[in-house]
């Protein structure tokens, strides 16, 4: 299968379910096959057929919203691998590892994903890097911060998250969010002030 990202340091498979352009990642050893699963969106059967040839080794929660959880009980069962997730929301089924800022999840050889709790958007919302990999949940998208419905303080709170946690890596991080397409920390940290100003 053709990956989104194939490199020596890491394969990233992205898997598009669902009607909301909801993204599931795949971040995949090349050495091991070894693999994350990123958020149980939509489509079991669709995310199964996504993953064939590597062996997942956990399910990594960036949120409990609705649209990222619904294949998560499905995936959980069928798979039989820990869940990783952030305490501070609700999931379907119970957190196997419970994920705070700046922990690391090793798999394969010599791999590490970097927890990076971003409130804002939800509460127990986390984006995950690898080397210039950040998978941004519902945290960063194209042209802006993620949703916080008109509330000025969760408002403040995602552009912090966004500020102390994502602007502060290299302009060529990759950005792979939630829900369509990809971009970059450099394509995005100018906009800034910009968002500040429209207030989303």
């Amino acid at each position: 299968m053709s990956h989104h990202y194939e490199g020596d340091d890491l394969i990233v498979r992205k898997i598009r379910v669902g009607n909301l352009e909801n993204n599931t990642y795949v971040l995949e050893c090349p050495a091991t096959h070894d693999a994350l699963l990123i958020d149980g969106c939509f489509e079991t059967d669709r995310i199964l057929e996504g993953i064939e040839g590597a062996n997942v080794v956990g399910i990594v929660q960036t949120h409990a919203h609705w649209d990222h959880i619904e294949a998560l009980s499905d995936l959980k069962n069928k798979l039989d691998v820990p869940v990783y997730a952030h305490a501070g929301e609700d999931y379907p089924v119970p957190i196997d590892i419970v994920l705070s800022d700046g922990d690391t999840i090793s798999f394969g050889k010599d791999h590490e994903v970097e927890v990076r709790h971003t409130p804002g958007h939800t509460p127990g919302g986390i984006c995950l890097l690898i080397g210039k990999h950040l998978v941004s949940g519902d945290t960063l998208f194209p042209g802006g911060p993620g949703n916080t419905w008109d509330d000025d303080k969760l408002f403040t709170q995602i552009i912090s998250s966004i500020e102390s946690k994502l602007f502060t890596l290299p302009d060529d991080t990759r950005v792979y969010p939630g829900h369509g397409d990809d971009t970059t920390i450099g394509a995005e940290r100018p906009h800034l002030d910009e968002w500040k100003e429209r207030r989303w």
